[in-house]
């Protein structure tokens, strides 16, 4: 008598993920860098109209209100791209137009406080530098085990 298997165990299927391109990641990078800056001026102008007066302290020459001005930007940008990863599951503007997406490395979705760790690892000077590798493979995905995928199209 010789052992057949059922059908189910012939026919198992494993999906498989195809990473981003460093070019999809870098168009990625700069668009998400422009909706940022277009969101840092429209909240800019925000301020300026509820608070006229922040327009002189904002307008402050010293190098320690430069290093804070700095910390905030960078906290900001922070928010920005986790608070988009977390809304759109795993994806940024860019991602959507490069039809990509954030998952993790077992090919799940991306949890929030995943997408925290992935902003906040992007703070770390050079860090961008580290996405030229061939392949792509940036310190933000490996510090988090996440990977940027191309979505099925």
């Amino acid at each position: 008598m010789s052992f057949q298997p059922a059908p189910e165990e012939i026919l198992q299927f494993e999906e498989y993920y195809v990473p981003a391109s460093k070019g999809k990641r870098f168009i990625n990078l700069l668009i998400d860098l422009i909706a940022f800056y277009i969101f840092f001026f429209i909240l800019g102008i925000i301020l300026a109209i509820v608070y006229p007066p922040i327009i002189n302290y904002l307008d402050n020459e010293e190098v320690g209100f430069q290093i804070l001005d700095r910390i905030i930007s960078l906290l900001l940008f922070v928010l920005f791209i986790a608070g988009q990863e977390i809304i759109f599951k795993g994806k940024t503007f860019g991602k959507f137009v490069t039809k990509t997406r954030a998952v993790n490395i077992d090919g799940t979705r991306i949890t929030n406080r995943t997408a925290f760790l992935r902003g906040f690892s992007r703070m770390v000077p050079f860090e961008a530098f580290s996405a030229l590798g061939d392949p792509s493979n940036p310190w933000h995905d490996k510090w988090t085990n996440t990977m940027v995928v191309k979505e099925e199209e």
